[in-house]
């Protein structure tokens, strides 16, 4: 076989391309988008863990970022805004109607431009989505044009990716806590998960056997259906529906950001042209479609670029593959700082009790005056208890993220001390984060964080009183604080 049809003898992977492609692209236009709007509240000139102050203190080579070089809010919007409309043309497929280099530039400007954000990003950034996301668009990058059949190499280092966080994921629970060996997880986690969505409640009441089912299937769908993913067709296709189908589940009883988007998306490495028409017979190709030309041959730059970068992928996956079968194994973890080829893996353990922080203020002059506190509600994470839990994901609001793993007991709170003091000083860029300012016409005296047990209501509270949620005072997280008096006041 010649070295053409090594690397590019990838069978009909054509429609894979496409999905691969314009679905990580939609991704990122939707990181972009996130991070356009949240940003500078967060990480900028006046945000709570400002960028200057961490990249005074951290070396280029240690995290590579272009603002290292300079940052300005200006300059962050210009690269958000960029990477959107960057994401919007592969997207709508136009540079993959070029030569193959083009879908590759355009790739890998969304990957370096998103790399010089996350690495800056310190805690807002450290979810492991943030890794998945990076990767897939490092690889998808050199999948080539329309002009090229898809590289057979990448096509499969797509689907090792995917058993990586699969697989990574499974492990992490069966070395986890007990709940999931007992089969007991999912009779806790859809009420006490970060952020639940206007169908968790439902779920959460179904029956006890149906939690031991949702389980069992979750450990069958990680630990072994991934394996399937490098078997002949039709099976890999068939291995891709299951995982896709328990993904979509995910998705319909929980927000987490774009992770389980993402992952649907990857899932189409294994899944054929063969497969794809015949589910849809009407695609070009199919008995009911217009018949589809053969890809040109790839350049010879080209064939030995892929080789390249498969090589290298391959020597960076020793790291993540040693860490699977590790008995402390890592969990959403980058071995290298362009974050290419991580470990992945969620809830390990799964809370028993939902725990929320409730953030108040008073503009009262005495502070044990009760009456006078108001409590700030927050777009995505329960507050009020009349509220419907909404939908966000595939959208990641990182405040509300990280309030969660706040009652969680992190030991970090720089970034919550910082929120208290701007909500003291009526910062608008942080208020526009919030749903509801209880203060719209000046910022409150005193501000402080009440902890409260929060639990779905059952079907007869939720009839009695019309409450999604029941929630138990169970101290403070801050007790009142105020800002310093200035001595010239």
């Amino acid at each position: 076989m010649d070295l053409f049809g090594a690397v590019f003898d990838a069978g009909d992977y054509s429609i894979a391309r496409q999905v691969l492609q314009r679905g990580v692209a939609a991704i990122f236009l939707v990181a972009f988008l996130s991070t356009a709007n949240q940003f500078p509240a967060l990480l900028g000139d006046h945000g709570l863990l400002p960028v200057r102050d961490w990249v005074s203190r951290l070396r280029f080579r240690d995290a590579p970022s272009l603002f290292h070089w300079r940052y300005s809010d200006r300059m962050l919007r210009v690269l958000a805004w960029g990477g959107v409309l960057l994401a919007a043309t592969l997207v709508a497929g136009l540079p993959q109607l070029g030569p193959p280099w083009l879908p590759m530039l355009a790739f890998l400007l969304l990957w370096a431009g998103y790399l010089s954000i996350v690495n800056v990003g310190q805690t807002f950034y450290s979810f492991g989505w943030e890794s998945l996301l990076l990767e897939a668009g490092f690889v998808v990058a050199f999948l080539g044009s329309n002009e090229v059949a898809p590289p057979l190499t990448i096509i499969v280092f797509v689907r090792w990716l995917v058993f990586r966080l699969e697989f990574g994921a499974g492990m992490i629970k069966m070395r986890g806590g007990p709940e999931w060996r007992d089969l007991t997880a999912l009779t806790y986690h859809h009420e006490t998960q970060p952020m639940p969505n206007p169908l968790s409640s439902f779920v959460h009441r179904l029956p006890v056997w149906f939690h031991r089912g949702e389980v069992l299937g979750n450990h069958v769908a990680q630990l072994v259906v991934p394996v399937f993913l490098f078997a002949p067709q039709p099976v890999a296709s068939v291995a891709a529906a299951v995982l896709a189908l328990t993904q979509l589940w995910l998705v319909v009883t929980g927000n987490f950001a774009w992770l389980n988007w993402i992952t649907i998306v990857l899932v189409f490495a294994a899944v054929d042209d063969r497969a794809f028409r015949t589910v849809f017979p009407f695609l070009p190709g199919g008995p009911a479609g217009a018949a589809v030309a053969s890809p040109a041959a790839a350049p010879p730059w080209f064939v030995w670029l892929v080789l390249a970068v498969t090589l290298l992928l391959v020597v960076l996956s020793f790291w993540p593959a040693r860490n699977l079968v590790a008995r402390r194994q890592l969990m959403n973890a980058s071995f290298n700082r362009y974050h290419l080829v991580n470990a992945y893996g969620a809830f390990g353990t799964v809370t028993k009790k939902r725990y929320e922080i409730i953030v108040e203020g008073s503009s009262a002059d005495d502070p044990g005056d009760e009456t006078a506190w108001r409590a700030y509600e927050f777009h995505g994470k329960p507050g009020d208890p009349a509220r419907l839990p909404r939908q966000f994901a595939p959208y990641h609001l990182r405040l509300d993220w990280l309030m969660w793993f706040l009652a969680l007991g992190v030991r970090d709170t720089r970034w919550f001390e910082m929120f208290l003091v701007r909500l003291l000083e009526g910062d608008r860029p942080t208020l526009r984060m919030l749903r509801v300012n209880p203060f719209p016409d000046a910022p409150p005296r005193y501000m402080r964080a009440r902890l409260f047990h929060y639990r779905f209501a059952t079907g007869a509270e939720k009839r009695l009183t019309g409450d999604w949620w029941v929630r138990t005072p169970a101290g403070f997280y801050v007790r009142p604080v105020a800002l310093p008096v200035s001595p010239d006041a």
